[in-house]
Protein backbone atom coordinates (compact mmCIF):
# COMPACT_ATOMS: atom_id res chain seq x y z
CA UNK A 1 0.00 0.00 0.00
CA UNK A 2 1.05 2.94 -0.80
CA UNK A 3 2.39 5.30 2.06
CA UNK A 4 0.74 8.68 2.57
CA UNK A 5 1.65 11.54 4.66
CA UNK A 6 0.30 14.85 6.18
CA UNK A 7 -3.29 14.09 4.68
CA UNK A 8 -5.75 17.16 5.65
CA UNK A 9 -8.85 16.76 7.12
CA UNK A 10 -11.48 18.03 10.12
CA UNK A 11 -12.59 15.53 12.15
CA UNK A 12 -15.58 16.01 14.27
CA UNK A 13 -16.12 13.09 17.07
CA UNK A 14 -19.42 12.79 18.36
CA UNK A 15 -19.40 10.72 21.24
CA UNK A 16 -15.68 13.13 22.25
CA UNK A 17 -16.27 13.10 26.08
CA UNK A 18 -16.87 9.30 25.72
CA UNK A 19 -14.95 6.20 27.29
CA UNK A 20 -14.31 4.62 23.36
CA UNK A 21 -12.62 8.15 22.83
CA UNK A 22 -10.87 8.65 25.47
CA UNK A 23 -9.50 5.16 25.72
CA UNK A 24 -8.74 4.27 22.13
CA UNK A 25 -9.23 7.30 19.56
CA UNK A 26 -7.31 9.77 20.89
CA UNK A 27 -4.67 7.26 21.69
CA UNK A 28 -4.76 6.22 17.90
CA UNK A 29 -4.38 9.78 16.59
CA UNK A 30 -1.55 10.49 18.68
CA UNK A 31 0.02 7.43 16.86
CA UNK A 32 -0.94 8.40 13.40
CA UNK A 33 0.13 12.29 14.01
CA UNK A 34 3.79 10.83 15.49
CA UNK A 35 3.61 8.32 11.97
CA UNK A 36 3.54 11.86 10.26
CA UNK A 37 0.09 10.71 8.97
CA UNK A 38 -1.41 13.88 10.03
CA UNK A 39 0.40 16.61 10.92
CA UNK A 40 -0.23 20.46 10.69
CA UNK A 41 -3.48 20.43 8.38
CA UNK A 42 -5.69 18.70 10.60
CA UNK A 43 -8.05 19.64 13.69
CA UNK A 44 -10.60 17.58 15.67
CA UNK A 45 -13.97 18.22 16.69
CA UNK A 46 -15.29 16.81 19.90
CA UNK A 47 -18.78 17.41 20.82
CA UNK A 48 -20.99 15.68 24.14
CA UNK A 49 -23.33 17.12 26.09
CA UNK A 50 -20.63 18.12 28.83
CA UNK A 51 -20.07 22.02 29.07
CA UNK A 52 -16.23 21.24 28.33
CA UNK A 53 -13.75 23.79 27.35
CA UNK A 54 -11.44 24.22 24.36
CA UNK A 55 -8.57 23.70 26.62
CA UNK A 56 -10.37 21.29 29.07
CA UNK A 57 -10.80 18.92 25.91
CA UNK A 58 -6.54 18.94 25.32
CA UNK A 59 -6.15 18.01 29.22
CA UNK A 60 -8.29 14.83 28.47
CA UNK A 61 -6.43 13.92 25.11
CA UNK A 62 -3.24 14.55 26.83
CA UNK A 63 -4.21 12.30 30.01
CA UNK A 64 -5.99 9.55 27.62
CA UNK A 65 -2.56 9.75 25.92
CA UNK A 66 -0.58 9.39 28.69
CA UNK A 67 -2.69 6.34 29.76
CA UNK A 68 -2.18 4.41 26.39
CA UNK A 69 1.43 4.91 25.94
CA UNK A 70 3.08 6.14 28.75
CA UNK A 71 6.14 8.20 28.50
CA UNK A 72 5.77 10.32 25.40
CA UNK A 73 7.45 13.58 23.98
CA UNK A 74 5.82 16.25 25.97
CA UNK A 75 6.32 18.67 22.80
CA UNK A 76 5.05 16.63 20.71
CA UNK A 77 1.70 15.84 22.94
CA UNK A 78 1.08 19.66 23.26
CA UNK A 79 1.85 20.20 19.86
CA UNK A 80 -1.13 17.54 19.05
CA UNK A 81 -3.60 18.90 21.48
CA UNK A 82 -3.72 22.01 20.19
CA UNK A 83 -5.47 20.88 17.29
CA UNK A 84 -8.46 19.65 19.28
CA UNK A 85 -11.81 21.58 19.65
CA UNK A 86 -15.19 21.08 21.81
CA UNK A 87 -18.67 22.11 21.21
CA UNK A 88 -21.34 20.74 23.60
CA UNK A 89 -23.82 19.66 21.32
CA UNK A 90 -27.09 18.07 21.78
CA UNK A 91 -27.72 16.04 18.30
CA UNK A 92 -31.13 16.25 18.20
CA UNK A 93 -31.16 20.00 18.16
CA UNK A 94 -30.72 21.46 14.83
CA UNK A 95 -29.33 25.18 15.94
CA UNK A 96 -26.42 23.10 17.33
CA UNK A 97 -25.54 21.62 14.00
CA UNK A 98 -25.25 25.28 12.96
CA UNK A 99 -22.98 26.43 15.06
CA UNK A 100 -20.75 23.11 14.27
CA UNK A 101 -21.05 23.83 10.67
CA UNK A 102 -19.14 27.55 11.36
CA UNK A 103 -16.62 25.56 13.95
CA UNK A 104 -15.56 23.07 11.20
CA UNK A 105 -15.91 26.01 8.50
CA UNK A 106 -13.35 28.15 10.40
CA UNK A 107 -11.08 25.29 11.57
CA UNK A 108 -11.19 24.35 7.88
CA UNK A 109 -9.58 27.76 7.16
CA UNK A 110 -7.30 27.53 9.68
CA UNK A 111 -5.69 24.35 9.22
CA UNK A 112 -5.84 24.12 5.56
CA UNK A 113 -8.37 21.42 5.25
CA UNK A 114 -8.88 21.59 2.00
CA UNK A 115 -13.09 21.14 2.86
CA UNK A 116 -12.18 17.50 4.07
CA UNK A 117 -14.38 15.88 6.85
CA UNK A 118 -14.19 12.93 8.61
CA UNK A 119 -17.45 12.23 11.08
CA UNK A 120 -17.08 10.05 13.40
CA UNK A 121 -20.28 8.03 15.30
CA UNK A 122 -18.91 7.04 18.49
CA UNK A 123 -22.34 7.30 20.77
CA UNK A 124 -25.09 5.67 21.45
CA UNK A 125 -26.18 3.86 18.50
CA UNK A 126 -29.58 5.27 19.07
CA UNK A 127 -28.75 8.67 17.46
CA UNK A 128 -26.96 7.54 14.35
CA UNK A 129 -29.94 7.54 12.25
CA UNK A 130 -29.91 11.52 13.79
CA UNK A 131 -27.23 12.86 13.31
CA UNK A 132 -26.77 11.31 9.57
CA UNK A 133 -29.70 12.60 8.86
CA UNK A 134 -28.95 16.46 10.48
CA UNK A 135 -25.38 16.19 8.39
CA UNK A 136 -27.19 16.46 4.97
CA UNK A 137 -30.09 18.44 6.53
CA UNK A 138 -27.72 21.04 7.49
CA UNK A 139 -25.05 20.53 5.25
CA UNK A 140 -22.27 19.79 7.55
CA UNK A 141 -20.28 17.73 4.86
CA UNK A 142 -17.26 19.64 3.19
CA UNK A 143 -16.33 20.84 -0.16
CA UNK A 144 -13.68 17.70 -0.03
CA UNK A 145 -13.73 13.93 0.68
CA UNK A 146 -16.65 13.13 3.52
CA UNK A 147 -16.39 9.78 5.20
CA UNK A 148 -18.37 8.37 8.18
CA UNK A 149 -16.96 5.96 10.91
CA UNK A 150 -19.82 4.27 12.59
CA UNK A 151 -19.35 2.36 15.33
CA UNK A 152 -21.54 -0.99 15.98
CA UNK A 153 -23.69 -2.12 16.53
CA UNK A 154 -25.40 -0.96 13.64
CA UNK A 155 -28.89 -1.98 13.98
CA UNK A 156 -30.38 -4.55 16.34
CA UNK A 157 -31.99 -6.83 13.50
CA UNK A 158 -32.16 -6.03 9.73
CA UNK A 159 -35.43 -4.52 9.92
CA UNK A 160 -33.75 -1.52 12.20
CA UNK A 161 -30.56 -2.04 10.30
CA UNK A 162 -32.48 -1.03 6.99
CA UNK A 163 -34.06 2.14 8.93
CA UNK A 164 -30.29 2.99 9.50
CA UNK A 165 -28.59 2.77 6.60
CA UNK A 166 -31.39 4.70 4.91
CA UNK A 167 -30.78 7.39 7.27
CA UNK A 168 -27.29 7.14 6.65
CA UNK A 169 -27.48 7.24 3.23
CA UNK A 170 -29.46 10.28 2.88
CA UNK A 171 -25.70 11.93 3.45
CA UNK A 172 -22.81 9.63 2.29
CA UNK A 173 -23.07 6.82 -0.36
CA UNK A 174 -21.88 3.60 0.17
CA UNK A 175 -18.33 4.19 -0.59
CA UNK A 176 -17.87 7.01 2.52
CA UNK A 177 -19.54 4.60 5.27
CA UNK A 178 -17.12 2.77 6.90
CA UNK A 179 -18.74 0.12 9.60
CA UNK A 180 -15.65 -0.14 12.37
CA UNK A 181 -15.01 -3.52 14.06
CA UNK A 182 -12.23 -3.23 15.77
CA UNK A 183 -11.86 -7.32 15.27
CA UNK A 184 -10.56 -6.58 11.74
CA UNK A 185 -7.88 -4.28 12.75
CA UNK A 186 -6.34 -7.32 14.74
CA UNK A 187 -2.48 -8.34 13.31
CA UNK A 188 -3.87 -12.00 12.85
CA UNK A 189 -7.30 -11.65 11.77
CA UNK A 190 -5.28 -9.32 9.24
CA UNK A 191 -3.23 -12.39 8.45
CA UNK A 192 -5.99 -14.56 7.29
CA UNK A 193 -5.80 -13.49 4.01
CA UNK A 194 -2.02 -14.17 3.38
CA UNK A 195 -2.20 -16.95 5.07
CA UNK A 196 -4.38 -18.35 2.40
CA UNK A 197 -2.80 -16.91 -0.50
CA UNK A 198 0.83 -16.23 -0.37
CA UNK A 199 1.17 -19.87 0.86
CA UNK A 200 1.00 -22.48 -2.48
CA UNK A 201 0.94 -25.70 0.04
CA UNK A 202 -1.89 -24.07 1.95
CA UNK A 203 -3.60 -22.22 -0.51
CA UNK A 204 -4.10 -25.52 -2.68
CA UNK A 205 -5.80 -27.62 0.37
CA UNK A 206 -7.90 -24.52 1.33
CA UNK A 207 -10.68 -26.35 0.38
CA UNK A 208 -13.74 -28.96 0.71
CA UNK A 209 -11.93 -32.06 -0.46
CA UNK A 210 -9.13 -31.09 2.24
CA UNK A 211 -11.00 -29.68 5.23
CA UNK A 212 -13.15 -31.28 7.50
CA UNK A 213 -13.97 -28.63 9.31
CA UNK A 214 -13.34 -25.44 11.03
CA UNK A 215 -13.96 -23.93 14.13
CA UNK A 216 -13.98 -20.25 15.78
CA UNK A 217 -13.75 -20.05 19.55
CA UNK A 218 -14.43 -16.11 21.20
CA UNK A 219 -13.98 -16.87 25.01
CA UNK A 220 -14.23 -13.49 27.25
CA UNK A 221 -13.27 -14.30 31.05
CA UNK A 222 -15.57 -11.32 32.81
CA UNK A 223 -19.53 -11.78 32.36
CA UNK A 224 -21.80 -9.24 31.89
CA UNK A 225 -20.58 -6.48 34.69
CA UNK A 226 -22.16 -3.07 34.16
CA UNK A 227 -23.49 -4.05 30.97
CA UNK A 228 -26.21 -5.76 32.36
CA UNK A 229 -29.01 -3.46 30.71
CA UNK A 230 -27.89 -3.43 27.94
CA UNK A 231 -26.27 -7.33 27.47
CA UNK A 232 -29.70 -8.48 28.38
CA UNK A 233 -31.52 -6.89 25.13
CA UNK A 234 -28.80 -8.27 22.66
CA UNK A 235 -26.97 -11.39 23.65
CA UNK A 236 -24.08 -13.06 22.59
CA UNK A 237 -26.00 -13.87 19.60
CA UNK A 238 -26.26 -9.92 18.50
CA UNK A 239 -23.32 -8.67 20.70
CA UNK A 240 -20.48 -11.26 18.91
CA UNK A 241 -21.78 -13.49 16.19
CA UNK A 242 -22.91 -10.61 14.07
CA UNK A 243 -19.81 -8.82 13.99
CA UNK A 244 -16.41 -10.34 15.30
CA UNK A 245 -17.69 -14.21 14.31
CA UNK A 246 -18.96 -13.28 10.76
CA UNK A 247 -16.59 -10.81 9.98
CA UNK A 248 -13.83 -14.08 11.04
CA UNK A 249 -15.87 -16.63 9.26
CA UNK A 250 -16.26 -14.58 5.98
CA UNK A 251 -12.10 -14.14 5.37
CA UNK A 252 -11.97 -17.81 6.38
CA UNK A 253 -14.43 -18.90 3.46
CA UNK A 254 -14.54 -16.42 0.80
CA UNK A 255 -12.88 -16.65 -2.83
CA UNK A 256 -9.61 -15.24 -3.96
CA UNK A 257 -10.75 -12.03 -5.17
CA UNK A 258 -9.46 -10.96 -8.88
CA UNK A 259 -6.86 -8.57 -6.83
CA UNK A 260 -5.62 -7.08 -3.49
CA UNK A 261 -8.16 -4.35 -3.64
CA UNK A 262 -10.83 -2.72 -1.26
CA UNK A 263 -13.55 -3.56 -4.04
CA UNK A 264 -12.23 -6.56 -5.04
CA UNK A 265 -12.07 -8.12 -1.94
CA UNK A 266 -15.65 -6.86 -1.44
CA UNK A 267 -17.26 -8.30 -4.82
CA UNK A 268 -15.26 -11.59 -2.94
CA UNK A 269 -16.85 -11.57 -0.41
CA UNK A 270 -20.38 -10.59 -1.14
CA UNK A 271 -19.91 -13.13 -3.56
CA UNK A 272 -19.50 -15.98 -0.32
CA UNK A 273 -22.81 -14.78 1.70
CA UNK A 274 -24.75 -14.44 -0.74
CA UNK A 275 -24.94 -18.35 -0.65
CA UNK A 276 -24.91 -18.11 2.86
CA UNK A 277 -26.93 -20.89 4.13
CA UNK A 278 -30.21 -19.23 6.39
CA UNK A 279 -30.98 -21.85 9.45
CA UNK A 280 -34.55 -22.87 10.04
CA UNK A 281 -36.45 -24.00 12.92
CA UNK A 282 -35.39 -27.56 12.65
CA UNK A 283 -31.83 -26.71 11.86
CA UNK A 284 -31.41 -24.29 14.88
CA UNK A 285 -32.95 -26.76 17.13
CA UNK A 286 -30.60 -29.16 16.09
CA UNK A 287 -27.56 -27.28 15.00
CA UNK A 288 -27.25 -24.88 17.91
CA UNK A 289 -26.68 -24.69 21.82
CA UNK A 290 -27.57 -21.53 23.65
CA UNK A 291 -26.69 -20.98 27.61
CA UNK A 292 -26.99 -18.89 30.59
CA UNK A 293 -23.70 -18.98 33.11
CA UNK A 294 -24.32 -20.14 36.36
CA UNK A 295 -23.20 -18.54 39.82
CA UNK A 296 -20.54 -19.71 42.57
CA UNK A 297 -20.01 -18.85 45.78
CA UNK A 298 -18.57 -15.36 45.11
CA UNK A 299 -19.71 -14.35 41.34
CA UNK A 300 -23.38 -13.64 40.40
CA UNK A 301 -25.54 -16.30 37.70
CA UNK A 302 -26.41 -14.22 34.39
CA UNK A 303 -30.46 -13.88 35.69
CA UNK A 304 -28.91 -12.05 39.54
CA UNK A 305 -26.87 -9.88 37.56
CA UNK A 306 -27.85 -5.79 37.96
CA UNK A 307 -30.00 -4.47 35.62
CA UNK A 308 -31.38 -8.36 33.96
CA UNK A 309 -34.69 -9.90 34.30
CA UNK A 310 -34.63 -12.34 36.64
CA UNK A 311 -36.69 -14.54 33.89
CA UNK A 312 -34.23 -13.49 31.20
CA UNK A 313 -33.83 -16.11 28.53
CA UNK A 314 -31.31 -13.90 27.08
CA UNK A 315 -28.10 -16.18 25.96
CA UNK A 316 -24.69 -14.82 27.31
CA UNK A 317 -23.00 -18.38 25.52
CA UNK A 318 -23.82 -19.47 21.81
CA UNK A 319 -22.64 -22.18 19.77
CA UNK A 320 -23.91 -23.03 16.21
CA UNK A 321 -22.42 -23.39 13.31
CA UNK A 322 -22.66 -21.88 9.46
CA UNK A 323 -22.62 -23.28 6.12
CA UNK A 324 -22.45 -21.53 2.10
CA UNK A 325 -23.38 -23.21 -0.63
CA UNK A 326 -20.88 -21.77 -2.89
CA UNK A 327 -16.82 -20.64 -2.46
CA UNK A 328 -13.66 -22.84 -1.42
CA UNK A 329 -15.94 -24.75 1.29
CA UNK A 330 -18.70 -25.11 0.26
CA UNK A 331 -20.83 -27.89 2.33
CA UNK A 332 -18.28 -27.43 5.23
CA UNK A 333 -18.95 -26.82 8.38
CA UNK A 334 -17.58 -23.86 9.91
CA UNK A 335 -18.51 -24.44 14.06
CA UNK A 336 -18.64 -21.02 16.42
CA UNK A 337 -18.61 -20.65 20.00
CA UNK A 338 -18.83 -17.07 22.00
CA UNK A 339 -19.57 -16.91 25.92
CA UNK A 340 -19.07 -15.38 29.18
CA UNK A 341 -17.39 -16.31 32.42
CA UNK A 342 -15.25 -18.93 30.20
CA UNK A 343 -11.83 -20.02 31.42
CA UNK A 344 -10.01 -17.51 29.76
CA UNK A 345 -10.29 -14.89 27.37
CA UNK A 346 -9.44 -16.39 23.54
CA UNK A 347 -9.65 -15.81 20.68
CA UNK A 348 -8.42 -18.74 17.86
CA UNK A 349 -9.59 -20.48 15.05
CA UNK A 350 -8.75 -23.90 14.32
CA UNK A 351 -8.78 -25.68 10.67
CA UNK A 352 -9.23 -29.38 10.86
CA UNK A 353 -7.78 -31.12 7.74
CA UNK A 354 -9.47 -34.67 6.80
CA UNK A 355 -7.34 -37.10 8.34
CA UNK A 356 -6.67 -40.40 5.93
CA UNK A 357 -5.55 -44.26 6.09
CA UNK A 358 -1.74 -44.47 6.07
CA UNK A 359 1.00 -46.88 6.45
CA UNK A 360 0.78 -45.90 9.89
CA UNK A 361 -2.65 -46.95 10.29
CA UNK A 362 -5.51 -43.78 10.76
CA UNK A 363 -3.58 -41.00 11.56
CA UNK A 364 -4.61 -37.96 13.82
CA UNK A 365 -6.35 -34.60 11.74
CA UNK A 366 -3.54 -31.98 10.99
CA UNK A 367 -4.52 -28.88 12.13
CA UNK A 368 -4.05 -25.27 11.52
CA UNK A 369 -4.63 -23.16 14.47
CA UNK A 370 -4.50 -19.42 14.50
CA UNK A 371 -4.52 -17.55 17.75
CA UNK A 372 -5.99 -14.03 17.39
CA UNK A 373 -6.14 -13.12 21.51
CA UNK A 374 -4.62 -12.70 23.84
CA UNK A 375 -1.23 -14.15 21.83
CA UNK A 376 -0.51 -13.10 18.22
CA UNK A 377 0.59 -16.51 16.64
CA UNK A 378 -0.07 -19.47 13.95
CA UNK A 379 0.47 -23.03 14.70
CA UNK A 380 0.44 -26.53 12.54
CA UNK A 381 -0.29 -29.79 14.25
CA UNK A 382 1.90 -32.49 12.23
CA UNK A 383 2.05 -35.92 12.98
CA UNK A 384 5.64 -37.11 13.82
CA UNK A 385 7.76 -40.04 14.64
CA UNK A 386 8.84 -40.16 18.96
CA UNK A 387 11.95 -39.99 19.38
CA UNK A 388 12.04 -43.92 21.10
CA UNK A 389 10.18 -46.22 19.25
CA UNK A 390 8.13 -45.76 16.06
CA UNK A 391 4.89 -44.72 17.74
CA UNK A 392 3.72 -41.35 16.20
CA UNK A 393 3.27 -37.81 18.37
CA UNK A 394 1.76 -34.44 17.35
CA UNK A 395 4.24 -31.67 17.39
CA UNK A 396 3.76 -27.99 16.59
CA UNK A 397 4.87 -25.23 14.09
CA UNK A 398 5.00 -21.67 14.79
CA UNK A 399 4.78 -18.48 13.38
CA UNK A 400 4.92 -15.92 15.84
CA UNK A 401 6.63 -12.89 16.76
CA UNK A 402 9.45 -11.72 19.23
CA UNK A 403 8.71 -9.48 21.83
CA UNK A 404 10.28 -6.24 19.43
CA UNK A 405 7.87 -7.76 16.89
CA UNK A 406 5.14 -7.97 19.37
CA UNK A 407 5.59 -4.29 20.75
CA UNK A 408 5.29 -2.86 16.85
CA UNK A 409 1.93 -4.33 16.69
CA UNK A 410 -0.38 -1.57 16.49
CA UNK A 411 -3.85 -1.26 18.49
CA UNK A 412 -6.19 -2.33 15.48
CA UNK A 413 -8.66 1.21 15.88
CA UNK A 414 -5.07 2.95 14.90
CA UNK A 415 -4.83 0.84 11.89
CA UNK A 416 -8.71 1.24 11.32
CA UNK A 417 -8.59 5.15 11.57
CA UNK A 418 -5.53 5.23 9.25
CA UNK A 419 -7.55 3.25 6.71
CA UNK A 420 -10.22 5.62 6.84
CA UNK A 421 -7.81 8.68 6.33
CA UNK A 422 -6.21 7.00 3.29
CA UNK A 423 -10.16 6.11 1.98
CA UNK A 424 -9.13 1.95 2.15
CA UNK A 425 -12.42 0.00 2.78
CA UNK A 426 -11.01 -3.08 2.80
CA UNK A 427 -11.23 -4.23 6.72
CA UNK A 428 -14.60 -2.83 7.00
CA UNK A 429 -18.29 -3.46 6.48
CA UNK A 430 -20.37 -3.25 3.35
CA UNK A 431 -24.29 -3.10 3.60
CA UNK A 432 -24.79 -6.30 1.56
CA UNK A 433 -22.50 -8.00 4.12
CA UNK A 434 -23.98 -6.72 7.16
CA UNK A 435 -27.28 -7.51 5.35
CA UNK A 436 -26.64 -11.30 4.91
CA UNK A 437 -25.44 -11.47 8.16
CA UNK A 438 -28.72 -9.82 10.33
CA UNK A 439 -30.87 -12.59 7.80
CA UNK A 440 -29.17 -15.44 9.43
CA UNK A 441 -28.82 -13.70 13.08
CA UNK A 442 -32.70 -12.61 12.89
CA UNK A 443 -33.35 -16.30 11.86
CA UNK A 444 -31.95 -18.07 14.73
CA UNK A 445 -32.95 -15.62 17.23
CA UNK A 446 -36.64 -15.96 15.92
CA UNK A 447 -36.10 -20.04 16.43
CA UNK A 448 -35.34 -19.25 19.88
CA UNK A 449 -38.31 -17.30 20.56
CA UNK A 450 -40.51 -19.86 19.53
CA UNK A 451 -38.43 -22.07 21.86
CA UNK A 452 -38.96 -19.57 24.76
CA UNK A 453 -42.82 -19.52 24.20
CA UNK A 454 -42.64 -23.23 24.43
CA UNK A 455 -40.97 -22.86 27.37
CA UNK A 456 -37.39 -24.13 26.33
CA UNK A 457 -34.88 -22.37 28.19
CA UNK A 458 -30.89 -21.39 27.32
CA UNK A 459 -28.98 -24.31 29.73
CA UNK A 460 -26.74 -23.51 32.43
CA UNK A 461 -23.46 -24.12 32.54
CA UNK A 462 -20.69 -23.61 35.39
CA UNK A 463 -18.25 -20.29 35.33
CA UNK A 464 -14.60 -20.54 34.38
CA UNK A 465 -14.90 -23.31 31.90
CA UNK A 466 -15.01 -23.31 27.90
CA UNK A 467 -19.56 -23.34 28.07
CA UNK A 468 -22.19 -25.94 28.84
CA UNK A 469 -21.41 -29.80 27.99
CA UNK A 470 -24.19 -29.90 25.58
CA UNK A 471 -21.75 -27.11 23.08
CA UNK A 472 -20.89 -30.83 21.78
CA UNK A 473 -24.01 -31.32 20.04
CA UNK A 474 -23.64 -29.16 17.27
CA UNK A 475 -21.21 -31.31 15.66
CA UNK A 476 -22.78 -33.36 12.60
CA UNK A 477 -19.93 -36.00 12.63
CA UNK A 478 -20.43 -37.76 16.51
CA UNK A 479 -16.90 -38.48 16.58
CA UNK A 480 -15.77 -34.81 16.00
CA UNK A 481 -15.14 -32.88 18.74
CA UNK A 482 -13.78 -28.83 19.84
CA UNK A 483 -10.42 -29.07 19.21
CA UNK A 484 -9.67 -26.11 22.05
CA UNK A 485 -10.34 -28.00 25.64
Amino acid sequence: MQIMNNIPAVMIIFGGSGDLAHRKIYPALFNLYRQGLIQDNFAVIGTARRPWSHDYLREVVSTAVHEFFGEVNEDDLAAFASHFYYQSHDVTSVDHYKTLKKLASDLDEKYACQGNRIFYLAMAPSFFGTIAEHIADQHLTGTGFNRLIVEKPFGTDLASAQVLNKQIRSSFNEEQVFRIDHYLGKEMVQNILPLRFANPMIKVLWNKDNIKNIQVTLAERLGVEARGGYYDQSGAMRDMVQNHIFQIITLLAMPEPSRLTDQEIHVAKEALLDSLVIPDEAAVARDFVRGQYAGTETTFEYVKEPNVDPDSNTETFVAGHVEFKHGPLAGVPIYFRTGKEMREKKTRIDVVFKGQRSLYGQVADNTLTIEVDPTDQIYFHLNGKTIQGGDLRKEKIYYRFSDEEQAKVPDGYERLIRDVFVNDSTNFTRWNELRQYWKFVDAVEAAWQKQNEAGVKPVKYPPYLLGPAESKQVFQDPGDSWIYK
